[in-house]
């Protein structure tokens, strides 16, 4: 069949290049975003005088038509249609005849999926912010229900600090909250309207972009034509957040991974979030939180793909850039899904207070504060830390903790030691201790939550 494009040729292809070149599995999707920018075309149109109003009202009406009957699934949007915008112009023509050709007066293709895809990706980016705070709502939440569960903090996967829980699901709601900022800052730069750039050098109509665009709910519009075809940053930066985003998804599903684990034990995951084994039945399996860690690749991959499409293309368009919306898509579907299971596996979990104090105990990591406690007796601090060295030591060959330790067993060590000194180095204490903003106090704890709350409320 001839294209709607035949002209210079005859519009004939093979079938495998049909096949090659369509882009309507794909683009389909943006079905009311192409509808809704068409709308806004011909109200411009007509408004400019550059067609008949006449015909601007009947292109209007089928046009709102067309998309009642897609979303009523009257209309079966055809898969052997080159792409999502042909699809519509030529059902658009159909329905009111030679009238409907002239909607596509003062606009290219390349505009038009320009514009499609970034009022696509600006709903998908508002949409994705929500899936966001709502992990961070059960973070919070998560937070406020273990601000004092005392847990070892690790550095280089040693045991290093006592911490709470609750800052340690604090440390992901603030990486989170940055994901929202990056994926508002981002959309600013996408809301702008290229429509009117045409095929890349403008147009010999007088057409008004800016009330296009108002129409359309951008902020601005593109200022040069040839990059406003040719632009796919917006694309980037939404797989570049998107990339980022997982990153912390990723390392939030390795920690429940090992959390969960008998080695651990400090969570325990819901049922509705693992597997069994199909041959050891005594396991419980982390395989929602492994394709979490999993999926992130997939998102990676996407972000690589486009920027190495983009990385040899010569101004302006060029098909290759057809490639855009695939990963684009891919990786909102995944990392939306990773987030919807996220969301509920991480308040469905079971924290295990009394492993957590038992692995705090066991690591030492009062150590410090028994160092600070001779230096607030007056010891330089390399001095105590020496001492405190030593006493580790001892107590790990000897079977104790610092806490167990005899009085006199410190006293062999400085003669500044005394009763005070298990007050000191009491976990609860060493917690407590930390009084600094932003640390894992109990009260720094619940001014964190306060500001996240608010931090989130603002954003969103």
């Amino acid at each position: 069949m001839a294209k709607m494009w035949a002209g210079r040729t005859d519009g004939i292809t093979d079938p495998i290049a049909d096949e090659f070149n369509s882009s309507i599995r794909i683009d389909q999707r943006m079905y009311k975003e192409d509808i809704t920018g068409s709308l806004a075309h011909a109200k411009m149109l007509k408004k400019q005088s550059i067609i008949p109003s006449g015909a601007a009202d009947h292109i209007i009406g089928a046009l709102a038509g067309i998309l009642e009957d897609i979303q009523k699934g009257d209309l079966v949007i055809d898969p052997e249609a080159e792409d999502i915008h042909m699809f519509v112009e030529q059902v658009l023509t159909e329905r009111i005849g030679d009238e409907g050709k002239m909607l596509h007066t003062a606009r290219s293709r390349n505009d038009q999926v320009a514009n499609d895809t970034r009022m696509y990706l600006r709903s998908a980016s508002e949409d994705m912010q929500k899936k966001v705070g709502a992990i961070v709502e059960v973070l919070c939440e998560t937070a406020e229900a273990n601000k004092d569960v005392i847990m070892p903090g690790y550095t280089h996967m040693q045991r290093a600090q006592p911490v709470v829980f609750g800052q340690h699901m604090l440390a992901y709601a603030m990486m989170f909250l940055r994901d929202i900022e990056r994926l508002q800052d981002l959309t600013k730069r996408m809301n702008r309207s290229v429509i009117g750039a045409c095929a890349l050098a403008g147009t010999t109509y007088d057409i008004d972009r800016e009330y296009e665009a108002e129409l359309l709910g951008f902020d601005q519009i593109a200022m040069n034509s040839m990059d406003a075809v040719s632009d796919r940053d917006f694309c980037l930066e939404l797989l570049s957040a998107l990339s980022i985003l997982m990153m912390h998804v990723s390392r939030m599903a390795e920690e429940l991974i090992l959390w969960s684990s008998w080695e651990f034990r400090f969570i325990e995951l819901s049922d509705a979030y693992t597997t069994g084994s199909s041959i050891m039945p005594q396991k419980k399996n982390p395989d929602m939180a492994e394709l979490l860690r999993g999926k992130t690749g997939r998102v990676y991959g996407d972000l690589m793909s486009l920027l190495t499409v983009m990385k040899g293309i010569p101004l302006a368009y060029n098909k290759d850039m057809q490639e855009d919306k695939e990963p684009v898509f891919d990786a909102l579907d995944t990392a939306g899904m990773c987030l919807d299971v996220l969301a509920p596996m991480l308040a469905s979990m079971k924290v295990n207070a009394p492993e957590m104090y038992k692995a705090a105990q066991k690591g030492f990591i009062n150590a410090t504060d028994l160092a600070d406690y001779l230096v607030k007796k007056g010891m330089p601090f390399r001095a105590a830390y020496k001492i405190c060295g030593q006493i580790t030591a001892a107590c790990i060959a000897s079977g104790e903790v610092l806490e167990t330790l005899p009085l006199e067993a410190y006293r062999t060590y400085s003669e500044l030691f005394e009763e005070d000194l298990y007050q000191a180095i009491d976990l609860k204490t060493a917690v407590n201790s930390r009084i600094s903003a932003g640390g894992t106090g109990i009260k720094s704890v619940e001014a964190q939550i306060v500001w996240v709350k608010q931090q989130l409320e603002e954003l969103l």
